[in-house]
């Protein structure tokens, strides 16, 4: 395990493949720490460096008490990249992950040549559903909105598979604080102006059956970049990277050889 001090901010990170090799950043979801990827990571091809970290609240990570500012989690990833001596590299963010990738983008273009935006959009939600979901992780803890939220990220065949356990543990064990402080973030988000002035290579990837940022929000938000693509993962949720990890990892491999990364 490896700990990178962030002005204070102690931030859980791991590095697979060649640390020589063209980066790719993975920033994980909501409710979720860099496990997410897990299943992903051996079907990318050799030689990229490979990196992945808990945000903030999350995992082995930090969780200072909140409420968070989007701002923060751009920061957090702009100082571990800074830290890890990242430039060029391509983002994959996932949800929450993929609006600091948005974030990022704007603000550190020598960090960031190429986006996956995977299940996200440049604002998610209403403040109002999120000042109701900040309120029931605070007082009830997660575990009371598990089975809601795993409802929103995966389909009904993989909820009812063995592995659906392992996932809840996952989600029920994130820090409460840590969840509800990233709702706040993800609430007071708005990133359509600044992602619309982007211009760089973009895939977004979305999941047919997704409950939190159905497809067709993803693809609004994707085309705001101009000469983006699009890809819906079929038979996947919030998660396809869990529920399809194969076409997942298809469909970076093949960005990553459009763009030239490798």
């Amino acid at each position: 395990m490896r700990v990178a001090d962030l002005d204070g901010l102690r931030v859980h990170w791991r590095e697979d493949g060649d640390p020589a090799g063209a980066p790719v950043v993975f920033a994980n979801s909501l409710g979720t720490d860099l496990r997410l990827w897990d299943a992903v990571i051996p079907r990318l091809p050799a030689g990229l460096r490979l990196i992945r970290y808990d945000l903030r609240g999350h995992g082995l990570s930090d969780a200072p008490p909140g409420p968070y500012a989007m701002g923060q989690l751009v920061t957090d990833a702009e100082r571990l990249l800074d830290h890890l001596g990242v430039r060029d590299g391509v983002f994959v963010g996932l949800s929450i992950g993929g609006m600091i990738a948005q974030g990022l983008a704007v603000k550190r273009m020598d960090q960031v040549r190429a986006l996956v935006l995977s299940n996200t959009a440049a604002r998610i939600g209403t403040p109002e559903m999120w000042e109701a979901r900040i309120a029931t992780a605070r007082a009830e803890g997660l575990a009371a909105m598990a089975d809601a939220i795993l409802e929103r990220w995966f389909t009904r065949g993989f909820r009812e598979s063995a592995e659906i356990a392992l996932w809840r543990n996952m989600l029920i064990r994130q820090p409460a604080e840590g969840y509800a402080a990233c709702c706040a973030a993800i609430s007071g988000t708005d990133f359509y102006t600044p992602t619309s002035g982007l211009r760089l290579p973009t895939l977004g990837i979305a999941g047919s059956d997704d409950g939190s940022t159905p497809a067709d929000l993803v693809r609004e938000t994707v085309e705001l970049i101009p000469g983006a693509e699009f890809r819906v993962i079929r038979r996947a949720g919030h998660l396809p990277c869990v529920e399809q990890p194969a076409a997942f990892a298809e469909a970076l491999t093949d960005f990553l050889s459009a763009v030239g990364h490798g």
